[in-house]
Order: C-alpha cells, then structure tokens, then sequence
C-alpha cells in the first residue's frame, strides 16, 4: 500500500497559474490555510515565491509538496525553476465547475483547490510534470495535426456537399479520393460559364483539402524524424506509425515520470470500472484519463484486430466466451498500454530530451 499525500508531506503548496501572474496558496497536511501569495512570471519574483515557500514550512525540501495547474503551459517556467531547485513537483487540473459547490470562483480558491485536491491522493497516483525539449515539440506538432484535419474535414464535407446539391460533372455519392480533389483543384474557370461562382467556390475548398494533406505529410514525417530517435524500436510493432508513436511518447514523457505499467494504464483510461449489479457481474470502458493517449491506444487495438494474426485468435476466442467487441477492445487496449510501457522504460528515454 502506497502512503496518501498527508502522511508524506507536512506542507502542500497550490498555485494557480496565468499568463502573467501566478496566485499560490500554502496548507498543511490537515488541510489549515497558512499562507497566500501572488506573483508575477518573472525569474525575479519566481525566486521570490520559492524562497517565501521554503520561509513560511521552515522545514526541509522533502517535506513539501507543490501542486500546480498547467505545467506544460503558464506554469512551464515556475515548474522549471522548482525543479532546478530538487523541489516535488506535480501537475493537477483545473476544478470542475460542480466541485466548487457554493465557493465561487477566484484565484485564491483554486490554488486552495489544487493543493487540497491533492492532499488525500496516494502518491503512486500523482502525476508528474512532462519534461523534455522534444516532448514539447511533439506536443506542439501533434496539436497542429490535429488542428489541420479538423479544418481538412470541414473543407471536405462541405465540398461534398456542394457537389451532390450542384450538378458539376462529379460524381460525389461516394467520398472523394485524393485525386478527385487535385482534379478539382486545377479547374479552369471561365466568367461565361452559368456555374462560374459555385464552382469557384468548389475549386477554392479543393485546393484547401489538397494543401492541408501536403501539410499532414510534412508534419507526419517531422514526427517519423523525432520519434524514430527517441525509441525506434516501437515504430516496428504492429499498429503503432509515427503518429501514435508521438503521442504515446507525448503522454509518457520520459523515464521515472509514471511509476508502474499500472500506473501508465490508469493514465490511458484503459483501466476496467467496476458496473456489476445484482447478479451482473460486469466492466465498463474508463472514460477518463489522458484521451489522446486513450485514442492513440484504440487505433493501435483496431489495427491488430484487423491485421495481426496472434490478435485475431484472440478475439475469436473471447467471442466465443460471450463478450461483447467494445469489452474484447478495451481488454486488448489495457494490455497495448501495460506492454507498450514496458517497452518504454527499456528506451530509457531522459527528461532532458
């Protein structure tokens, strides 16, 4: 059994971070407010703020905890700054509206919040702040990614839907391919022609779609370029391309972040919830955790589903014992997650990378 945060620590610091200022509070391991402070993003006020911290315990670093929102965001430089110093560092999110009861909203209170939200965790569920120069331009790649196939999908439907209202020569009851966009792309368009504006409308999303998949190619192969440094030997298991690759490493980070292959599981969302009643005995999938992670998981499951031969015997053989392909699925993905973080300690990967 792994100690609750109160047992460990005698102090837990919250912050509350912005872009400009950041607001912390200080409890003890009873949950009593000791102090308040507010500070600005500076490196100036940040060593401030750290040396106020250790003033106001007066005890050893050991012995204290800070708890802070956005680690990876407007709290990257406090983060920076406490562990240069060996300071514990752990990333919380922000309270949910339902938390807050009749409290209100105010800096104050969620930098109580974070540390209190804490403060009854075991610590084998703490989680740590994601280091690494690449692991934040994977991140930043990745959001990109994902920003570019949401407005490459929006040009797409909405060209597809111009084409089966419009007669324009294109046979659009099936979804287009990649050629059928280039084609489109390079329409020559007279003013003459009855159909001048709708199809330049048409031309114009066309040309979008095809720019957006060259920009989905570059920044898959930027991706290969980082990825396949970091642990190569994972981009030869079934399932698993540069894409999921990347945000695998992205949740994992590096080494000595996420304690066991359990720990990496709960953090996918892959860990079954108990949902038996009567005499249903039953599990349902975990809809929380990281869910990129969680979505980088379920392609990996489907693609072995599909095409791996060890995968398709196991679930003709679940199949057979009466399970559903949703419980087969998470099955499979809590295993990907358990492996897959094995296989991830071995790369040895450092937080400096």
């Amino acid at each position: 059994m792994f100690p609750i945060v109160s047992e460990k620590y005698k102090f837990i610091v919250g912050v509350d971070t912005h872009s400009r200022k950041h607001v912390s509070t200080i409890i003890n391991n009873l949950g009593v407010v000791l102090a308040r402070r507010e500070f600005r993003v500076t490196n100036s006020d940040i060593n401030k703020f750290i040396e106020w911290t250790l003033k106001v315990a007066g005890v050893e670093i050991a012995n204290m905890l800070f708890a802070i929102e956005g680690t990876s965001s407007y709290g990257e430089t406090l983060t920076r700054a406490l562990l240069l110093r060996r300071l514990e560092v752990v990333e919380v999110k922000p309270p949910k509206t339902k938390s807050r009861g009749g409290d209100g909203k105010t800096d104050q209170i969620d930098s109580e919040l974070a540390a209190l939200n804490v403060l009854r965790l075991p610590v084998n569920k703490l989680v740590k702040p994601r280091l690494g120069e690449k692991r934040k331009t994977l991140r930043i790649l990745l959001s990109s990614r994902h920003l570019m196939v949401a407005q490459q999908t929006m040009n797409k439907n909405a060209l597809i839907a111009l084409l089966r209202s419009e007669h324009l020569g294109i046979d659009a009851r099936k979804p287009l391919r990649p050629a059928g966009y280039f084609t489109i792309s390079r329409w020559k368009l007279k003013t003459s022609d009855d159909h001048y504006d709708i199809k330049h409308e048409a031309r114009r999303m066309a040309i979008a779609v095809v720019a957006q998949a060259e920009d989905l190619t570059s920044n898959k192969q930027r991706l290969y370029d980082i990825v396949s440094v970091m642990a190569p030997a994972l981009l030869n298991e079934t399932g698993i391309g540069p894409v999921t690759l990347a945000q695998i490493l992205c949740s994992y980070s590096h080494k000595g972040r996420i304690r066991s292959a359990e720990a990496f599981a709960a953090l996918a969302g892959t860990t079954p919830i108990p949902a038996s009643s009567g005499n249903t005995n039953h599990f349902r999938l975990n809809h929380y955790g990281d869910r990129q992670l969680n979505h980088a998981l379920n392609v990996i499951a489907l693609i072995r589903m599909r095409v791996d031969t060890t995968t398709k015997e196991y679930v003709e053989k679940r199949l057979e014992q009466g399970l559903s392909q949703r419980d087969i699925r998470r099955s499979l993905k809590r295993y990907i997650a358990r492996s897959l973080y094995r296989k991830l300690e071995a790369c040895n990967i450092r937080p400096t990378m």
